[in-house]
């Protein structure tokens, strides 16, 4: 049975609902390359302040992502979105109107109690079916990683033109836009994908948090985001010393950036083709490590465009592949819990980076925040050496209409060519299955399933 073609709402949902993330993140990732220099003239600047400016929305994004998503289960997707996007948009206005470094913390901490990444993953989840699911998750995915390639080499001359004041209304515009998109071209929908696809019960993410493998991906989401906002704490101030205003950082950005995803696609082929998932994760660890060894010692313009390149290319690399080994190790029907532990992690590296940064670079400097960064990356290498990656798994979920005998339906799918493990949830009328892809056959899944419903009558 062949599989049917992504329908026209999919596209849709997967389109709208990628503009709406790419929107918002950029929102937030526009002022990380300028915040540096450009909050220079405001009362309290220090390395402190920036720190905690560049990060403040990592906190309250870690704190509220779990129970905005329980409230989107609730009152509906729209309606968690749409406030989202309105407080992101009071935030940024509360910074556009400060004359201080304290007004900036406050605007972007509130940026970030509009939390609303799980509502939209959950809501894309509702919109698609389970065979393109990946495909409108992985369209979402990229407009995040277009949003911070396109702030990084647009906010500099931005901030140039308008200054960080006139950023932040910029940010408000995009929550404005956001809002437009979701209520005038996200599809609705009536129906709802399964809770543990989507969802984070307190006992799944209890599970996530004592699975080692997951831990060792939520350390690495962790410190991935720490050593980003960390990253951006000094960069741009070295970019200045080195001759490099900020009105034209963009022409380090923009070939750094091209030249990292060409360096980076090829490792991303390489380890599916020759299923070497870890060794290319051990990989772009080493790339990260080098990169922050070249900027110990960099003392010119080339060196610091060298690290930025290897920077950017382990950033890349594990951004775009720490997902799909999340969703390949979480357990059959937790894969909610295991997002919701992830995305946590991801959102309080943010803040620990920036924050530690700054009490870093004000109290003993630049060399010093290196220094901890190899530290950090030491570490992750140590933590990451344990990792065992399952590569050509797949989840799927299979709903039916009436309660089955759980336990004889589990045993029937579980005898299926390629299925690993099998959980049905009788009171969700689901069953989950993490398969070997090449070797099951989802259509006749889906149809020994019906028939043992009818039997079942």
């Amino acid at each position: 049975m062949a599989q049917e073609a992504i329908s026209a709402t999919e596209k849709r949902g997967a389109m709208s609902l990628a503009l709406v993330f790419g929107l918002r993140m950029a929102g937030l990732f526009m002022i990380m390359p300028v915040l540096a220099i450009a909050a220079q003239h405001l009362k309290g600047f220090s390395p402190v302040t920036v720190g905690l400016a560049i990060g403040a929305y990592g906190l309250t994004q870690a704190i509220l992502q779990i129970p905005m998503g329980y409230l989107s289960d609730r009152i509906g997707r729209k309606p968690v979105i749409t406030t989202g996007l309105i407080i992101f948009a009071i935030g940024s206005v509360i910074a556009a109107m400060s004359d201080s470094m304290t007004g900036i913390i406050v605007g972007r901490a509130v940026q970030g109690v509009g939390a609303i990444a799980s509502a939209i993953l959950a809501l894309a989840a509702d919109l698609s079916r389970e065979e393109h699911r990946s495909k409108v998750m992985a369209t979402i995915g990229m407009s995040i990683g277009l949003a911070f390639a396109a702030s990084l080499v647009f906010g500099p001359p931005l901030a140039s033109w308008i200054g960080l004041n006139g950023m932040f209304w910029v940010s408000a515009g995009f929550a404005i836009l956001g809002i437009l998109a979701v209520c005038l071209v996200v599809p609705s929908v009536s129906t709802h994908a399964p809770k543990g696809e989507v969802a984070t019960s307190v006992a799944q993410f209890a599970k996530a948090v004592k699975n080692p493998q997951l831990l060792r991906l939520d350390w690495s989401i962790f410190a991935l985001h720490l050593l980003l906002t960390a990253e951006f704490v000094q960069f741009p101030g070295r970019l200045v010393e080195a001759g490099l205003s900020t009105s034209h950082q963009w022409y380090l950005y923009l070939p750094v950036l091209f030249g990292s995803f060409i360096l980076m696609v090829p490792m991303l082929i390489f380890a599916a083709k020759r299923n070497q998932h870890r060794g290319f994760f051990l990989l772009a660890l080493a790339i990260f490590l080098v990169s922050n060894i070249i900027l110990l010692f960099a003392s010119s313009l080339p060196m610091l465009i060298i690290s930025a390149l290897l920077f950017f290319t382990g950033f890349n690399y594990m951004e775009a592949s720490l997902p799909a080994m999340i969703s390949s190790l979480a357990p059959a029907g937790q894969k909610g819990g295991a997002m919701g532990v992830y995305s946590t992690c991801q959102f309080i590296g943010a803040f620990v980076g920036g924050s530690l940064a700054g009490l870093v670079m004000s109290h003993l400097g630049r060399e010093p925040l290196v220094i901890a960064a190899i530290v950090v990356l030491v570490i992750w290498a140590i933590i990451a050496l344990g990792l065992k990656v399952q590569s050509g798994l797949k989840n799927y979920t299979i709903s039916f209409e009436q309660r089955l005998d759980s336990h004889a339906l589990a045993n029937h799918l579980g005898q299926l060519e390629g299925v690993q493990e099998v959980v049905v949830i009788p009171d969700d009328k689901t069953a989950y299955l993490k398969v070997i892809n090449k070797q099951f056959d989802l259509a006749y899944a889906q149809a020994l399933v019906h028939e043992f419903g009818r039997a079942d009558k």
